[in-house]
């Protein structure tokens, strides 16, 4: 089986993890440390906040910014549920904005109809890999006095305009296994605002920072030292990582060119490609889980990101009656293929073949 996703981890994942067992220092601590400051650096802002995983960082970021109860934050409604969710559990409103239908990403040219005059931040989600439009988004924030805090769990090492998402405003960073690269649970918070950092180190930690000195309501949101120690490593071969995928995405669209119904990605800007999405529409000849049931008979694994837009889901039933058609058109379409670093050349040619092969049938 061609798998959808594969974490690359070798030995020096597993000497690392095995200096800190030996050192007993298993908890947060200096590895953490060297983790936050190493990433800041890639990032290019002046502090990191390790926390234990994406939704972790997204949540203490809206509490370190002071968002809560009676503000509302404009969001994309394809997209992980975190996104929304973190927004709900500080006691915000999530006001969803439709995609662009190219790149799955927030359009921006829909966010000044959904400002109004409780609205406090704007969370543009880089999705599979490709920067929003950030200049436009960043403009319209500036205008409206918005705090802009990026999700960038799917984005690690992504640009727009040669600046590294995460670096526009606050950004949230998860190191699921999944992820360009993993920690094997954990997450991060970008920021170039002191105040901010200080602020999301306090929230998760109890709201201390002095040990025993709690100065405000916090959680455990800290990462370990055996997750940094994982994601020094892992942050050393990104852009290795990141180079790879890009490969494996080349050849991809090269390969799936002119297969009418199987929409390509739109490469617009610096896309890391956590995920090769493609769009099959009726012209193909067979539904999208067709093609995937078709495509798991031949040894070829695929996921669907996302299958129910967020304002469709059970737990949001106050969003039912809104309608977004682009995101839930995509939803009726996607279907990700295999990209990660691991797959060869053959893997590609399998998955074009398959996808040809079963066009032909059609």
């Amino acid at each position: 089986m061609i798998p959808i996703a594969k974490p690359l981890l070798g030995a020096e994942e597993k000497e690392a993890v095995m200096r800190v067992l030996e050192s007993g220092m298993l908890a947060q601590g200096e590895k953490v440390k060297e983790f936050e400051k190493a990433f800041a650096e890639f990032v290019g802002v002046k502090h990191a906040v390790a926390t234990s995983n994406g939704t972790t960082a997204l949540h203490a970021a809206l509490l370190a910014h002071s968002i809560g109860k009676g503000d509302e934050v404009i969001t994309t409604p394809f997209t992980f549920i975190a996104t929304a969710n973190a927004i709900r559990m500080v006691g915000a409103t999530p006001v969803f904005v439709d995609i662009d239908e190219k790149t799955f990403n927030l359009n921006p040219r829909l966010l000044e109809k959904a400002i109004t005059g409780n609205t406090k931040a704007i969370i543009p989600v880089h999705l599979f890999g490709q920067s929003c439009e950030m200049d436009k988004i960043i403009k319209i924030s500036k205008k409206h006095h918005l705090l802009v805090i990026e999700d960038a769990c799917q984005a690690h090492g992504s640009s727009h305009n040669n600046k590294k998402v995460g670096s526009f405003g606050t950004g949230c960073f998860s190191f699921y296994p999944t992820k360009n690269m993993t920690t094997g649970e954990g997450g991060m918070i970008t920021t170039n605002d002191e105040e901010i950092a200080a602020r999301a180190r306090k929230i998760i930690s109890h709201g201390q920072e002095k040990k025993y000195h709690h100065d405000m309501m916090g959680y455990n949101f800290r990462m370990t030292n055996i997750a940094a120690a994982i994601g020094l490593c892992q942050l050393q071969k990104l852009s290795e990582f990141n180079a790879q995928r890009k490969t494996n995405a080349n050849f991809l669209l090269e390969g799936l060119k002119g297969i009418t119904g199987v929409v390509i990605p739109h490469v617009g800007t610096d896309h890391v490609f956590h995920q090769f999405t493609v769009r099959i529409t009726k012209k193909f000849g067979k539904s999208r889980d067709k093609v995937a049931d078709f495509l798991k008979q031949k040894g070829i694994e695929t996921s669907v990101f996302y299958p129910l837009p967020i304002h469709k889901q059970k737990s949001y039933p106050e969003y039912h009656t809104q309608s977004f058609p682009v995101a839930e058109k995509a939803a009726e379409e996607v279907l990700s293929l295999p990209v990660h670093p691991g797959l060869t050349l053959q893997d590609g040619k399998i998955i074009i073949n398959a996808l040809r092969e079963l066009k032909n049938d059609a």
